[in-house]
């Protein structure tokens, strides 16, 4: 009774940690904003996730070794740590919101490269603990339902860097840095609720020591490459939608001044409701069968979307925002509960493997500047197409 009660009081700081674990997702929407700010290219306006989440392929493992060694809530808490800095140090340097005249010069630049390539090791160092722990506080068979519904509140903190920029720039004449100080308060406040409580972990009695061998030799399993490169892949196709859709709102439809609010309303509140509908559909829906719905809806969402006519591609965005918002909760509690022995070390893994979210939107932007930006989406399609592969190998091996 007394453990029961400490998970049910240990989940709701988790639940906290996952909307902290959504600030990571500002260089989505910041790759529109840098690009008017700076006038940048989109090749190179892609480049900012790629130094936010090339932060997981080279910390996920060391973070997955140091949990394992000392606990997930001290991983959970130096990831806090790092992330808190990473907003500090805009603030520090004067960018938090204070007009609505952004200055941007070279040093600005370099202090918000900084700030994402902190916020990138942050989020990793919470990605790879948060994941885990959402298991060890789910009570038996909730695990996939409490991680869909910890992933949609993660995506409320991911759309604040959406919805609070236009909203500070037309009510009180801010610009878009007001996000550090609202971020950085929002990490304070967690990283005191999560020292403040006992988070209790769960630990398979025949789990080995987790070292980089172990990890690197587990990555030789099929099956375990197979599922960590869906992660790849489905990161990937997100971030491409993400940081594409407020630019295809102002380069095709000439959507401006509510743009990231049109590409949050089409493609994030989408993602959001979907994972509390999914959070519920998985009490009673097996995980691989959701997994290959949400795969195929996501294939016709994306089809609509290059059809090109511009309700067409709306109702695309939405359609695909739906059937992305359960897949990576998804593919990481699968291999997890397939696996639960390796968790330390399919987490370090599957987290590493959310690089593809610096990678493939780079292709994307690459292929905006030379075929415009509605065939920018070819690259989350061909995403897609492998996690079509992936969720009907699932379902039969689960048969």
């Amino acid at each position: 009774m007394t453990n029961s009660k400490s998970m049910n009081k240990a989940v709701y700081p988790v639940f906290l940690a996952f909307l902290c674990m959504g600030f990571g997702d500002v260089v989505s929407p910041m790759v529109s904003l840098a690009k008017e700010s700076f006038q940048l290219s989109n090749f190179s306006a892609q480049l900012l996730p790629f130094v936010g989440f090339i932060m997981f392929f080279v910390l996920a493992i060391p973070v997955g070794i140091f949990q394992d060694r000392n606990s997930k809530k001290s991983a959970l808490l130096v990831g806090m740590l790092i992330a808190f800095l990473g907003l500090i140090i805009p603030i520090i340097a004067g960018m938090y919101g204070v007009s609505a005249n952004f200055q941007a010069n070279q040093f600005n630049f370099v202090i918000l490269l900084i700030s994402i390539f902190m916020l990138g090791a942050g989020a990793t160092v919470l990605q790879v603990s948060g994941n885990p722990v959402m298991r060890d506080v789910s009570s038996e068979g909730r695990f996939s339902s409490n991680l869909s519904l910890g992933q949609s509140i993660k995506a409320i903190g991911s759309s604040l860097g959406f919805l609070l920029p236009p909203a500070v720039a037309v009510a009180f004449n801010m610009d878009w840095t007001i996000l550090f100080p609202i971020y950085a308060a929002l990490i304070f406040i967690t990283s005191l609720w999560i020292y403040s409580i006992k988070i209790p972990e769960k630990r398979d009695t025949d789990a080995g020591t987790t070292s980089f061998a172990s990890c690197v030799k587990l990555l030789a399993n099929p099956y375990v490459l197979m599922m960590v490169f869906g992660i790849f892949v489905y990161v990937g196709a997100e971030v491409s939608m993400s940081s594409q859709v407020p630019l295809l709102m102002k380069e095709k439809f000439g959507i401006e001044t509510l743009g990231l609010v049109f590409a949050w309303a089409l493609f994030f509140l989408p993602i959001f409701l979907g994972r509390l509908v999914g959070s519920a559909i998985l009490r009673f829906m097996k995980a691989p069968v959701f997994l290959v719905i949400s795969v195929l809806m996501g294939l016709l969402g994306l089809i609509m979307m290059l059809l090109g006519g511009q309700y067409l591609t709306f109702a695309g965005i939405v359609i695909v925002g739906l059937g992305f918002s359960n897949i990576f909760p998804l593919i990481f509690s699968i291999t997890i509960d397939r696996m639960p022995r390796f968790t330390n070390e399919l987490s370090a893994l599957m987290v590493m493997a959310i690089v593809g979210g610096g990678i493939l939107p780079l292709f994307a932007g690459s292929i905006a500047d030379n075929f415009g930006i509605l065939l920018s989406f070819i690259v989350p399609l061909a995403a897609v197409i492998y996690l079509i592969f992936i969720a009907f190998t699932t379902v039969k091996a689960q048969k």
